[in-house]
């Protein structure tokens, strides 16, 4: 559910300004119409202008630059932010994507998944998810910002993000189309929102902690480096499950824990989406990203509302 910094380049707050300030830009470029066409044409042109200007010198510096200078500033965001928009970023819609999606896997294995590009065609991306546990009722929402937020960032030029079927497993299975993000627009519609919550960063190795994220009750863990978010609601006994404890799984590895419910003592999954080990259901998982060093967990729409 986590991902770590080391294997997904989140994005941070540089990118997050570039994007307030294209969004400022628009912002003014649409109230200077209120002062008739010709005003918001006039203003088009000149943002056109400064913006080849800026693009035509940036052209020149990477021209100038050895291709493994070139790699270092495209591993920037707020640089490769703006590589994109001049054209002039090292990687093509293809390989950025894959990359993307290569960050978001660990998360997606927490729910024992994958994601493959299946095409890249004009705007449009095709993915296919396989695997994970169907019966996870909150898959859809927090797939869909794990990966539309992955792919939105390194690849804006993507208007349109479709599901397909993907083979069955005979291991697990496979996630259905519909319920996931059959098509996704780049226009801002999401199913909930990140929401910034340093206190998780708190929690040391092996322990839980409730808290309070956009007025939803959730409990985090830490299993070694990683941290992993839940609704604070046991899918057993539909109590609070204040007060839990991580466990060792018996027979298995030191990245293996058990939460179990103070309440009814079931038994769930930390690392594998909250599965519980006793019985049917699990936890709702929710996705956890770290962004300038500080943890953002992805509330669905009527949690973060």
């Amino acid at each position: 559910m986590n991902d770590r910094p080391e294997n997904h380049r989140a994005p941070t707050a540089d990118t997050d300004r570039g994007r307030e300030a294209g969004e400022r830009i628009d912002t003014l470029l649409s109230a200077l119409s209120a002062a008739g066409p010709v005003a918001r044409e006039r203003a088009e042109a000149l943002v056109g202008e400064i913006v080849g200007l800026y693009g035509a010198g940036l052209e020149r510096v990477v021209g100038l630059l050895e291709p493994e200078a070139v790699e270092r500033l495209a591993a920037d965001d707020l640089i490769a932010s703006l590589l994109l928009v001049h054209g002039l970023h090292p990687h093509d819609t293809l390989t950025r994507v894959r990359t993307a999606l290569d960050g978001v896997r660990p998360y997606l294995g927490s729910h024992g998944g994958d994601v493959a590009v299946v095409e890249v065609a004009g705007g449009v991306l095709r993915l296919a998810f396989s695997g994970s546990c169907r019966s996870c009722p909150s898959s859809s929402v927090t797939l869909e910002l794990a990966v539309e937020d992955a792919v939105r960032a390194a690849a804006p030029e993507i208007e349109t993000i479709e599901v397909v079927a993907a083979e069955p497993d005979s291991n697990a299975g496979v996630i259905p189309a519909e319920s996931l993000l059959a098509r996704i627009h780049s226009n801002g519609e999401h199913g909930g929102h990140w929401i910034g919550a340093p206190e998780l960063a708190q929690l040391g190795a092996g322990e839980v902690g409730g808290f309070a994220v956009a007025g939803a009750a959730v409990l985090a863990c830490r299993v070694g480096d990683d941290l992993f978010v839940y609704r604070d609601h046991c899918a057993s006994c539909g109590n609070s499950m204040a007060g839990a404890a991580l466990h060792r799984r018996a027979g298995f590895g030191s990245g293996a824990a058990v939460l179990r419910c103070p309440v009814c003592r079931a038994h769930f999954d930390v690392v594998h989406a909250g599965a519980r080990l006793d019985g049917d259901g699990h936890l709702e998982p929710l996705p956890v990203l770290i962004r300038s060093g500080t943890p953002q967990v992805a509330m669905p729409m009527e949690a973060a509302g």
